[in-house]
């Protein structure tokens, strides 16, 4: 299964990310692949944590794919976590956790997904790295367009 781990610092304040990241039901406004999403069973799931399912379609060109996933946000820690419910899936997890750092905000993105369909599977593995840097970079350009060029 594929697994990818990025980090980056970015030059805002690490509350500001994690809520932007967390604002899942904003996605379709920004990520062009990503063409409905439906969120649902909100939850508080503890102190400072929410958690709600999220029914997603995404597009790339042909391929079309439906799939669902439970969020978690924690505030105390600042992550937000993805773990599949359903979908073509075999393996879909993904954490974002950011922490305070010299020049703004340090950003752990961690991914671990496999498709069931072998063919799938296989191309997604040939473009995995190129499909979540590019994920980082409409990340990246949100921050910007919501914050400015950056002061944490």
């Amino acid at each position: 299964m594929p697994k990818f781990h990025i980090e980056r610092v970015l030059p805002y304040d690490a509350v500001k990310l994690w809520e932007m990241v967390g604002d899942v039901e904003r996605y379709p406004d920004f990520i062009p692949w990503i063409t409905r999403l439906h969120a649902y069973n909100h939850q508080v799931a503890g102190e400072g944590e929410t958690r709600f399912d999220a029914d997603i379609s995404v597009g790339f060109k042909m391929l079309q794919e439906k799939f669902s996933t439970r969020v978690t946000r924690a505030a105390p820690g600042l992550t937000v976590d993805m773990n599949l419910i359903r979908g073509p899936f075999k393996e879909m997890d993904g954490r974002w956790t950011f922490t305070a750092a010299e020049g703004g905000t340090r950003i752990d993105f961690d991914m671990d997904m496999a498709f069931k369909n072998p063919v799938l599977n296989a191309l997604f593995k040939a473009n995995f790295n190129i499909a979540v840097n590019r994920l980082i970079a409409i990340f990246e350009h949100r921050a910007r367009q919501l914050y400015g060029e950056g002061a944490a």
